[in-house]
């Protein structure tokens, strides 16, 4: 196995702290913007800034080989979960989105045994009921107004979760001869081009702030460019497996950015929920 360099661990804790700031991003961003237009620039910007990236260091993405790849992987990793997400912080806090969030290795466990690409152990059964138990105790708003809304947008971060759990089945089936970091630029200029006939429906209705702008470009550049970047670096580097620790501290990140810059705090059995949530995760990961 190959060992872990310092090097390797920054990387680590540099990606966690930026997907963990993507939900104070979105936070800021998405109730101007809406939902479509916050993923829509989110990801044709990040898309556009990694194929310049990948030209300048003379690197072939492949798009026109393996569009339809792309397309999928698009659809599923991009299109569909930047929307629900941006969504769902048009109503929850960016700290609650971030816990959320550690439930995607639950979903990709699921469908691995679906698709029979995962062995189930008792391990990752726990850890599943642990996750479960967790949204469970997220999902009773405690000191937030319980309305439909709340359960609409918790329900819709789930969802998010689902579609990255599925991505795991679609890039083992389909993803075989496709460069890795091809897919980081492909995947979301895919999921450009399917979003923009919702974007032209959506049209914001005022001008956005320079605030709002500069968070749709920190989602753009950080969260997705850089990000990937990062994230497929470590892969490369560390493996797959290793890599995936990440999830564990996105919801550290997220309840620091969240509680720093915009004052959030949390009841304190959503914390209990979040916990146990990260355990699951771990089981899952680990079992």
């Amino acid at each position: 196995m190959t060992p872990v360099k310092f090097a390797d661990y920054l990387r680590l804790v540099a990606l966690a702290a930026i997907w963990g700031a993507s939900f104070m991003f979105l936070r800021i961003a998405a109730p101007s913007l809406g939902a479509i237009w916050t993923a829509e620039a989110r990801v044709l910007l990040g898309g556009l800034a990694l194929l310049a990236w990948f030209r300048f260091i003379g690197f072939d993405a492949a798009l026109r080989r393996h569009w339809r790849y792309y397309l999928a992987v698009g659809a599923v990793n991009s299109a569909a979960p930047f929307a629900l997400y941006a969504y769902a912080a048009t109503h929850l806090p960016a700290s609650l989105l971030a816990i959320l969030n550690a439930t995607s290795p639950m979903f990709g466990m699921l469908f691995g045994a679906l698709y029979a690409t995962e062995r189930v152990s008792l391990p990752k059964l726990a850890g599943l009921a642990l996750g479960a138990a967790g949204v469970a105790f997220v999902a009773r708003p405690g000191g937030f107004e319980a309305g439909a809304e709340f359960y609409r947008a918790v329900g819709a971060a789930l969802g998010a979760c689902c579609c990255y759990g599925y991505t795991g089945v679609v890039i083992k089936r389909f993803g075989d001869g496709v460069p890795a970091r091809g897919v980081a630029a492909g995947n979301q200029l895919a999921a450009a081009v399917l979003l923009m006939p919702l974007a032209a429906l959506a049209v914001p209705a005022a001008a956005p702030s320079a605030l709002v702008i500069g968070n749709v470009l920190a989602l753009a550049l950080l969260a997705s460019a850089v990000a990937y970047l990062l994230y497929f670096r470590l892969i490369a580097d560390v493996g797959a497996t290793r890599a995936l620790t990440v999830t564990f501290l996105i919801p550290a990140f997220g309840l620091l950015w969240g509680t720093l810059f915009l004052g959030e705090t949390l009841p304190a059995g959503m914390l209990a929920g979040g916990i146990l949530i990260v355990a699951g995760t771990v089981l899952v990961t680990r079992g």
